[in-house]
């Protein structure tokens, strides 16, 4: 992250340790954000973010908010060491005389982002369908035109109930739906956000040395919500194919590209756009905090801690 020399093992521990502070702290509005994404033309419940969690604590509670956190904060941990040790791997192949030109740094970051997906898809699957049963549910009650005729309130599902379901009826495939739209997703991001984050960075440093925490902070803030804000219409895209349930009016999706179609036709480009600002004032703070816990080197003080092999 920041210039300052990490072993990789303290890299992960702080990856993960900033990641489930960074979830907590921001994890209402990424439900907005789905929310947002998912209502489609003619099943608008909310007008903004603020609309949409004023109503969610209205209608489900203060944990309303918090609707599908627990997977993020299991899977949170496990993504965070993955792309942070495929990030290492692929900068420390790609340097030469611990150098790296532009298109290194985003090559690095292609192969980051691409490794990462192996846990971001189906925890952001699990994630989304527990983020948005709570708009269903309220359009059942407020729009009982939206729903389909015949259907009937269920008690809402867990992440475990959810996964069992998606294993019987599609196997392991069912957890992976949208992998290739998650890829379109993570791959830009990550391409994106570590070299300009590097850069970003490079411009605060005097001489040799580090560059001071807040430059860091900054960087990050900045690096991260630019990213955020460049990828949101793939980010509308994945979260529409990877929702399962909809009301009788909204459409279904068979794929990405029939995904795009449809919402040109039915609402325009500016629905590409929904949710970005709360994408961007969800992965600025989470890179801000990541900051914080690499300057305050908790990592290296819990390694601290483990018995040192004797030579």
């Amino acid at each position: 992250m920041a210039d300052k020399q990490i072993s990789l093992p303290a890299k992960l521990i702080n990856g993960g340790i900033a990641g489930l502070i960074g979830v907590t702290c921001v994890f209402p509005i990424d439900l907005a954000k789905t929310r947002l994404q998912n209502q489609q033309n003619g099943s608008r419940l909310y007008t903004s973010m603020s609309d949409c969690l004023i109503k969610t604590i209205r209608s489900e509670g203060y944990f309303g908010m918090y609707r599908g956190a627990a997977v993020n904060l299991t899977l949170v941990t496990p993504e965070k060491a993955i792309k942070l040790a495929a990030n290492d791997f692929f900068r420390h192949h790609l340097a030469k005389d611990g150098k790296l030109t532009l298109l290194k740094e985003m090559l690095a970051g292609c192969g980051a982002g691409t490794c990462q997906v192996i846990v971001t898809t189906p925890m952001e699957m699990l994630k989304i369908q527990l983020q948005d049963a709570g708009r269903i549910a309220a359009q059942r009650k407020l729009m009982p035109e939206t729903v389909a005729a015949g259907t009937v309130e269920t008690k809402s599902p867990t992440a475990i109930q959810i996964s069992r379901e998606l294993l019987r009826e599609k196997g392991i495939a069912g957890l992976y739906k949208g992998l290739g739209a998650t890829l379109l997703r993570d791959v830009p991001f990550s391409i994106i956000y570590f070299p300009l984050f590097a850069n970003l960075n490079k411009l605060g440093t005097k001489g040799d040395g580090p560059a001071p925490f807040y430059v860091s902070f900054i960087s990050g803030c900045l690096a991260g919500s630019t990213a955020a804000v460049a990828v949101n219409p793939v980010d509308v895209i994945k979260t529409r194919l990877q929702s399962l349930n909809r009301g009788s009016t909204e459409d279904t999706y068979s794929g990405v590209t029939d995904c795009i179609r449809k919402i040109l036709r039915n609402e325009g480009p500016s629905a590409f756009l929904k949710g970005a600002y709360c994408r961007a004032l969800v992965i600025a703070p989470l890179f801000g905090i990541a900051q914080v816990v690499y300057f305050l080197g908790v990592g290296e003080f819990l390694l601290s801690y483990l018995p040192k092999k004797d030579n």
